[in-house]
């Protein structure tokens, strides 16, 4: 692929190629997501490249190794958006005094990477990890200089190491930040003991991700850890697609189709899901269901207020619907059917209602007749629907408005 003619935007089939350079610049870095702007000096490029990608920390002097695809810019031009990007220390001196003087190392200044650099030249990494004590051959650092140099050193280390490790397991860089960020210096005790915990701890890390992981780190199908994210996963799943809890065989089933085990080993999952603090048991209808914690928790909060605020009269008169009836119809033009006039009668004679119905079945013309006989007994109305368009539509119907949306 000719780079000059390099697509827009990652697309499916576009071809992956490495880049590999020195970091000039750092023309942006989020801490917080690891988002970063480079300018690289590539191999085999006569300008800098504008590379795209994340870093959990990234100076200038970095030697670079990232995979990914061309795209143009409208604003920026031909850029390099990386899904990988692997940075290792320079080795040459004027590399390291760049890297030092970049405000990546704490400690270090322009002018004091200048110093160490030409005491110790290529040897300056390899003397600060082994023989630190030695950084005090350099005019201007002391005691406490020395160790913050030490000290940040050691984390930058750490660091590399730590996406070393998630990127070998198959993890992208935008991720390994992600992960790196929520587990520092545990990463890879997390990964390697339960990385399920991933899905549950980081957002944008799904199960399948975290399953994916689980796999290249060598990690049994039947494995008690996968088995016990795999029960929340079936409840995730299920909340998906409108379900808030399920009944014991049916969570049984969706979870051995999603796991792919034996059925006995999802019971068993199931009976130790109910031990830690994800999954709750409770009775519907005479029905054990399963649920996660917090949505369980929200539809018992919803039930509540609900009750409470259902409780007690109406803070309007009482209504002869009958004798409003007939008013209504004549001013809407419309007859009520049997179904609308009993949802209009229960409106009247409670402090809260739900209606619910299909497309076309009326609900908007029951809300219309309720509101008029409620306005014509002086009653305030205030409207709101959850979106713009909902608003719209209970303004064109009601001849209400504004909308609280």
């Amino acid at each position: 692929m000719n780079p000059r003619t390099g697509p827009k935007q990652f697309e499916r089939g576009t071809p992956v190629e490495t880049l590999a350079g020195t970091v000039e610049r750092v023309t942006f870095h989020n801490s917080e997501t690891g988002f970063c702007v480079l300018k690289v000096q590539a191999r085999g490029k006569r300008d800098l490249v504008p590379v795209i990608g994340h870093a959990p920390a990234i100076g200038a002097g970095e030697w670079i190794t990232a995979t990914g695809i061309w795209f143009s810019d409208r604003q920026h031009g031909l850029q390099f958006k990386a899904e990988t990007l692997k940075a290792t220390p320079p080795t040459g001196a004027e590399g390291i005094e760049k890297y030092l003087a970049s405000g990546y190392m704490r400690g270090i200044g322009p002018a004091m990477a200048k110093r160490i650099v030409a005491l110790f030249g290529e040897n300056t990494f390899e003397v600060i990890e082994a023989e630190p004590d030695r950084l005090k051959e350099v005019g201007g650092i002391g005691p406490m200089r020395a160790e913050r140099i030490v000290k940040g050193w050691a984390e930058q280390k750490a660091v590399r190491e730590i996406m070393i490790f998630l990127h070998a397991h198959g993890v992208g860089t935008a991720r390994a930040v992600r992960i790196y960020k929520t587990y520092g210096q545990e990463s890879i005790k997390v990964m390697t003991e339960d990385p399920y915990r991933l899905a549950r701890d980081i957002r944008g890390i799904g199960f399948r991700t975290a399953d994916a992981i689980a796999m290249k780190l060598g990690l049994e199908k039947e494995a008690p850890q996968r088995l016990r994210a795999g029960v929340s996963f079936a409840l995730q799943t299920a909340m998906d697609e409108g379900h808030c809890g399920l009944p014991t065989e049916r969570l049984a089933v969706l979870a051995q189709k999603l796991l792919e085990v034996e059925p006995d080993l999802i019971r068993v999952a199931i009976a130790l899901e109910l031990r830690g603090e994800d999954v709750v048991a409770d009775t519907v209808d005479g029905e054990t269901c399963f649920f996660l914690k917090g949505l369980h928790s929200s539809e018992r909060v919803i039930a509540e207020r609900l009750i409470d605020r259902a409780s007690g009269s109406p803070p309007w008169p009482e209504i002869d619907l009958d004798k409003a009836r007939p008013w209504v119809e004549g001013k809407t033009g419309k007859t009520l059917s049997p179904s609308q006039i009993e949802a209009v009668r229960l409106m009247l004679t409670s402090k809260l209602c739900v209606i619910t119905g299909g497309p076309g079945v009326g609900k908007t013309s029951t809300l219309d007749s309720m509101l008029r006989i409620l306005r014509a007994k002086g009653v305030q109305v205030l409207l709101a629907a959850p979106t713009g368009r909902a608003a719209k539509r209970m303004t064109e119907q009601t001849g209400l408005g504004p909308v609280v949306a």
